[in-house]
């Protein structure tokens, strides 16, 4: 029914929602308002989608049925106290701020219906997947909403626990690194036995790409894929022996462990309260 839809952080990601929502036709141009306060980034998004911008927040959330908070960590809570008080009742928020909790979205807004999001990187071309969840007043009709705007953005997966989306952080939030990182050490090899590097970029992109498809398509486990092509004796069993002797599986599995660590450890501070001043006397 063409919702009102104000993103609040016209960033790479906050261009990726508008771009899914127009492309999915789930509200028309004038009905999204993205607000930010860089004037020439408003007016680029104008002139690529025909949205309205704005670089007033109040202004930009007052008829709103959604609002998308999509700007950094950093500068959360000064942009919560701008808009506390201010979100319309009946309007749902939706956050794909890392680290920022129900409670502390909820308590910063003065607002109860929040869903909380962590999308990845893939999302930006529609790609991507989105672990997110809902505290208890947000609205059937606004649940289907939450979920068809995150469809845009790729795969969604809905978690009860919030203490999930940390630990989708780690995984799949942080996971396009990984990939980038082994795309990046494949090519590296390619090139360190003499092919020219696009020609190892090709070849690593397309292996990655169509393995992963291959996988999603046949719907076996990764372990039995493994086994099909690794003969005894063979290519395939003497590199994966020097990965298994170098502890590969094990550094990974620490590294995304790391990650979720840090993830609890910047949400406590994001979090966090100030402390309360004690008056003199």
């Amino acid at each position: 029914m063409n919702p009102k839809i104000t993103l609040i952080g016209p960033g790479a990601m906050g261009e990726a929602i508008i771009v899914g929502l127009l492309s999915k036709q789930i509200t028309l141009p004038e009905f999204i308002f993205a607000s930010g306060p860089i004037v020439e980034r408003g007016e680029e998004l104008k002139a690529k989608y025909g949205i309205v911008p704005l670089t007033d927040n109040v202004q930009a959330v007052q008829q709103a049925d959604l609002v998308i908070m999509a700007v950094k960590p950093q500068i959360l809570k000064k942009v919560m106290r701008g808009l506390k008080g201010h979100i319309p009742a009946q309007a749902l928020v939706l956050s794909i701020v890392a680290g920022a909790s129900i409670q502390t979205l909820s308590e910063g807004l003065a607002h109860t219906a929040i869903v909380r999001a962590m999308p990845n990187t893939p999302a930006q071309i529609g790609e991507g997947i989105t672990v997110w969840t809902a505290s208890p007043s947000v609205t059937p009709e606004q649940m289907e909403l939450a979920r068809q705007v995150l469809t845009a953005l790729g795969a969604e997966i809905y978690e009860e626990e919030e203490s999930h989306l940390d630990m989708a952080t780690a995984l799949s939030g942080t996971g396009p690194a990984y990939v980038f990182l082994f795309m990046e050490a494949l090519i590296d090899a390619g090139v360190h036995m003499g092919f020219a590097r696009k020609t190892a970029e090709q070849l690593v992109t397309q292996t990655i790409l169509g393995s992963v498809l291959y996988y999603k398509k046949i719907g076996i486990h990764p372990a039995q894929l493994r086994n099909q092509v690794t003969s005894p004796g063979g290519t395939s069993a003497e590199a994966l022996y020097y990965l298994e002797k170098a502890g590969f599986r094990t550094a990974l599995s620490r590294a995304i462990w790391a990650a979720y660590e840090r993830s609890l450890e910047l949400g406590k501070g994001l979090n966090s309260k100030p402390p309360e001043s004690k008056g003199e006397g």
